[in-house]
């Protein structure tokens, strides 16, 4: 099926805005998947504008030839350089590579009209005029196109590589039909040459990249990543494929990644809203006292660890500052299965958010006897009316100690993730709070029921939870 700009442009928002899959869209518009990830990538790079067909662009062959060079010297894959290139389609890079093969490892210039019909003929007739030279001047013609060939390897103060060379070698094989021999003969005798001796060219062109049988998972690393929005690391993809039904070692995606570049961002500074001890304060009761009798030493071990849902939860309230103004997110999150529980955002961090978070919380869960509730010491948690919702549901509050954030470190971790993945590096796409609150919106629902997680062994929040129900059953 072919499509119009309207149908790209409607692909395209389907994926970037309702997130629905580039498999899902490719059935639904009958084309290949890989034509669907490719576009909707091209389109969010450069913009949805060049997805519009116009007139039939012109590539020169010194640009082909780069471009080739990156997959078949640089062992770059061909989606990546088609979007680094701008490509329409990555169709267009994988016929210039054949083209380029078939053609004696030589950049293959298509021209249209009577010039070509021209260069045609004349080709023809050169051709002959070579077929009736003499052997000696068919010999020196060869000696001076192979010299040529070398010494651009050379230009300028680069080095040329052993892996070029041979490469070179094996298009003047093709190019001239002269022996491996002769060709060696002529560059060895110019010192002013790379050199490069009979065994070490047949090594290199029997030497094959390790990566290029792996095209395929590279490619559906990138399909993964990108349809995750960026925000997946090697473990996450490694789980992520096993649940494809493709088992690869973490190591192995691990390198893939860093090869292609598909790296993480780094953490940024917290919101605190702790303000001094307000005598409000209880006990932190998941600190474990361990008496280490031989070397006279008391210690306290934090313990998260649960049995299953609804056994320990944690909260806190976290800051996202754009131009426009300030929100806060303030969630309820399960140690069991890392769920978001319920949360409330609001353009303040005042009480009222924090009750509300709970009414919805408990209209989820109505028995929550015995569940310890863990917090900071914020001035929201040591307010009495805190203290009086918690025990009408018997749940057990529990604190950090005074500027001990690893006590909640639960918590920081997830903003940590969200923020990671969501929100640096985006700060400026988000003009108004409103387009704001509906991006973290749309993350949480992402979080809980798609993002797998390394340590619930590829299940998201939401599938842990309803495994863990049923095995309690």
């Amino acid at each position: 099926m072919k499509l119009t700009y309207e149908d790209k442009i409607a692909i395209y928002n389907a994926w970037k805005y309702q997130n629905q899959s580039p498999e899902r869209l490719a059935r639904q518009y009958r084309v290949d998947c890989t034509v669907i990830n490719y576009m909707v990538h091209l389109a969010d790079r450069y913009g949805i504008a060049v997805l519009k067909k116009g007139k039939n662009r012109y590539y020169s062959p010194e640009f082909k030839k780069e471009a080739i060079d990156r997959v078949l010297l640089g062992y770059e894959s061909r989606i990546h350089v088609a979007l680094d290139l701008k490509l329409p389609s990555v169709g267009i890079l994988k016929n210039w590579i054949r083209d380029y093969k078939a053609n004696g490892y030589n950049v293959v210039e298509r021209k249209r009209g009577r010039h070509a019909k021209e260069e045609r003929t004349d080709s023809r007739g050169s051709s002959e005029a070579e077929r009736r030279a003499s052997p000696e001047e068919s010999a020196a013609y060869n000696r001076e196109r192979i010299l040529k060939k070398i010494e651009r390897l050379g230009y300028g103060a680069r080095k040329a590589r052993i892996e070029e060379i041979a490469a070179v070698v094996t298009e003047l094989r093709q190019e001239l039909k002269c022996s491996v021999d002769f060709i060696l003969e002529v560059i060895n005798s110019n010192p002013e040459l790379p050199h490069i001796t009979r065994s070490t060219y047949y090594y290199t062109i029997r030497k094959q990249d390790k990566d290029h049988k792996n095209d395929d998972l590279m490619n559906r690393i990138i399909r993964i990543y990108y349809n995750n929005h960026e925000r997946y690391g090697y473990r996450r993809i490694t789980l992520e494929l096993a649940n494809e039904g493709l088992v690869v070692n973490h190591k192995k995606v691990k390198r893939l990644m860093t090869r292609m570049g598909l790296l993480g961002v780094t953490p940024k500074a917290k919101y605190k809203s702790y303000k001094g001890d307000m005598n409000g304060t209880v006990k932190n009761l998941l600190l474990n006292k361990v008496v280490d009798e031989e070397n006279h030493v008391t210690r306290y071990e934090r313990d998260f660890s649960t049995d299953t849902v609804n056994q320990k939860w944690t909260t806190d309230v976290s800051e996202f500052h754009i131009p426009a103004g300030k929100l806060y997110l303030s969630p309820i999150l399960d140690m069991y299965n890392g769920e978001i529980v319920s949360y409330n955002i609001s353009r303040s961090p005042n009480f009222n958010q924090v009750t509300d978070m709970l009414a919805k919380a408990f209209a989820k869960y109505r028995d929550l006897k015995g569940l310890i509730f863990q917090s900071d010491q914020g001035w929201q948690y040591q307010m009495e009316a805190y203290h009086q919702i918690l025990k009408e549901h018997g749940i057990i509050q529990s604190m950090s100690r005074k500027g001990n954030c690893l006590d909640n470190c639960v918590m920081e971790n997830f903003f940590g993730k969200m923020k990671n993945e969501m929100f640096y590096g985006h700060e400026f796409e988000f003009i108004t709070l409103e387009q704001l609150e509906a991006a973290m919106n749309e993350y949480i629902e992402y979080y809980n029921n798609k993002r797998i997680q390394v340590r619930l062994k590829g299940m998201t929040p939401c599938q842990a939870r309803l495994h863990a129900l049923r095995s309690s059953c």
